[in-house]
């Protein structure tokens, strides 16, 4: 069984292929994830909410990261299934610096990550081409981005205007010019989300993005539906028509991939 690599979601793309990302933090949601046939599986600093029961992402460390990173390779590693792409986030605080990125980048790639996540814009173009250079996959995140949402006037869509939507096409196509190799995109309108997506040559993953993006992921608690309180649009809970874990990834894994889902009860406009 051939591992999912970034080559493969390249391709995917190029075929118009949706594929499928859910987070993890530990082995055996994770190799649940990889049995199921996920393509990729996000080791997210949501894990400090959902995991560690705080308010915000951002009292994860780069320590805590590491720790949930090795667990899932381990669970994916031992699980018997094609190995789905790992992307682990870097903290808040993580990569204020091209050289402060490349270090703490370096220790999840050696935790297992095959590519690491960091929010924000132009800002990090440096950042993006620094870790690019020395062989390290970058995963840019764009809209909505939890470590800084309250600058953004809390968890809302963005880019509704045109200017703010301008700025996020703006800072997609500058971070895939300096080496970006995904492209997370947050909980803004349809349109939007399409736009971007077809406006470059790297695989744009969504999250209340819309259907037109290249790929859908979910936060694992959120789609078994575990995560208590008022759910956002674009959650949808799989775990009520599965009845099984294993068995709600694959539901989601096959709903991205056939365009079931999103639905527009799930979508922004």
């Amino acid at each position: 069984m051939s591992a999912i690599t970034l080559a493969t979601l390249n391709k995917f793309k190029a075929e118009r292929k949706r594929f499928s990302m859910v987070t993890a933090y530990d082995a055996s949601f994770a190799g649940a994830a990889a049995r199921a046939g996920v393509a990729s599986v996000l080791v997210g600093d949501s894990l400090g909410m959902v995991v560690q029961g705080g308010a915000s992402t951002a009292s994860v460390t780069l320590e805590d990261m590491a720790y949930h990173t090795a667990c899932v390779a381990r669970g994916i590693a031992s699980c018997g299934a094609a190995a789905p792409l790992i992307v682990a986030d870097l903290p808040l605080g993580t990569y204020y610096t091209p050289q402060e990125a490349g270090q703490n980048a370096a220790r999840l790639m050696r935790a297992g990550a095959n590519a690491v996540k960091l929010e924000g814009g132009a800002w990090l173009a440096d950042t993006v081409r620094f870790l690019s250079e020395r062989g390290v996959p970058a995963c840019a995140h764009l809209g909505l981005t939890p470590q800084t949402a309250d600058m953004l006037g809390g968890y809302k869509v963005q880019g509704r205007d045109e200017a703010a939507a301008r700025r996020i096409r703006d800072d997609a196509a500058l971070l895939e010019a300096a080496g970006a190799r995904l492209l997370v995109l947050e909980c803004v309108p349809d349109a939007l989300g399409a736009a971007v997506a077809a406006s470059l040559s790297i695989p744009v993953i969504g999250i209340g993005a819309g259907p037109a993006t290249d790929a859908q992921v979910l936060v694992m608690h959120d789609m078994l539906g575990v995560s208590p309180g008022r759910k956002a649009r674009f959650v949808k809970d799989y775990m009520a028509q599965a009845g099984g874990i294993e068995a709600a990834f694959r539901a989601f894994a096959e709903e991205v991939e056939t365009g079931v889902y999103p639905a527009p009860e799930h979508c922004y406009g």
